[in-house]
């Protein structure tokens, strides 16, 4: 059962014993197993006894959602539905006031395989973006470079982000209103080198269910002060819509979400995904 406390994860330990939790953690649960099994992210033949069993690099950065993250995929894990091995990684940008403790220390306590890595790209990013412009691409761009490599050398075959399904929501917004194109994204793809998969586990659990798990299990959250503390930024306008139209009618988040797993090209512009031009009258139908 959840609550036995004996038999979970040490990432688990002091869950409270709510029927309000339980049915959070169940929530989460199933829709990161959905979005796994949905994508394609684990083999098809990765439960059997001879199968090789692979190995993910599972981002932290100390969020809600990293921790939300880690914590779901070892509940899978040790319930025999996630048959890989669970590398966690922490990057540490050089952010000046970041608590460079509190990830190691955690995940030590927690009995967790992890690797710290340090990369000063904080000097880089504010040396190179003009003033009164946003971090977060080129901190973005450094981040995810130096994770492909530490998945290289680690010898795993995907890294692991923590986006949910908001994130995706609002990249697909800030994509129509601002880059001209739909597009936001995916659970699943692959590194322009080819040789590494990126998966999003968390593309179908709501970001307030994971701001609830990781505040009920009392974990060390860590903010972005780089980003964060920029104001202006496009997200955050694209949330503050979002929010005012999840105010206005209560499930409109979902409902737009489910829009994005129910495209239709026939019923869109792009003549790239659909043969507009090949479209003929079926001369049966002549009188």
């Amino acid at each position: 059962m959840l609550d036995e406390t004996e038999e979970i994860h040490a990432l688990f330990r002091g869950a409270p014993r709510t029927t309000e939790f339980k049915k959070l953690r169940k929530r989460i649960v199933r829709a990161t197993r959905e979005a796994i099994e949905q994508y394609g992210m684990i083999a098809p033949d990765a439960h059997a006894p001879d199968a090789p069993r692979a190995r993910w690099l599972v981002c932290l950065s100390g969020g809600k959602d990293s921790y939300t993250l880690l914590a779901v995929l070892h509940e899978l894990q040790w319930r025999g539905l996630l048959p890989v091995d669970i590398l966690a990684c922490n990057l540490d940008q050089g952010q000046p006031g970041f608590p460079a403790t509190v990830l190691p220390a955690f995940l030590e306590k927690m009995g967790v395989p992890h690797r710290i890595e340090y990369q000063d790209t904080y000097s880089i990013v504010v040396d190179k973006v003009p003033a009164n412009r946003t971090f977060c691409a080129l901190c973005s761009r450094l981040r995810r470079g130096h994770l492909y490599r530490i998945a290289r050398e680690e010898g795993c075959s995907a890294v692991v982000l923590g986006h949910h399904r908001d994130d995706i929501l609002e990249t697909f917004f800030m994509n129509l209103f601002h880059g001209g194109r739909l597009a936001t994204m995916p659970p699943k793809l692959v590194n322009e080198e080819g040789d590494l998969f990126v998966y999003r586990p968390l593309a179908h659990v709501a970001e307030a269910d994971c701001e609830k798990f990781s505040a009920a299990m009392n974990y060390p959250i860590i903010p972005c002060d780089l980003c964060g503390s920029q104001d202006g930024l496009q997200r955050q306008q694209v949330k503050q819509i979002l929010d005012g139209w999840e105010r206005n009618s209560p499930g409109r988040r979902q409902v737009m979400f489910r829009a994005l797993m129910n495209a239709r090209p026939s019923h869109l512009l792009d003549p790239k995904l659909f043969d507009f031009a090949g479209l003929s009258l079926d001369p049966q139908n002549f009188t």
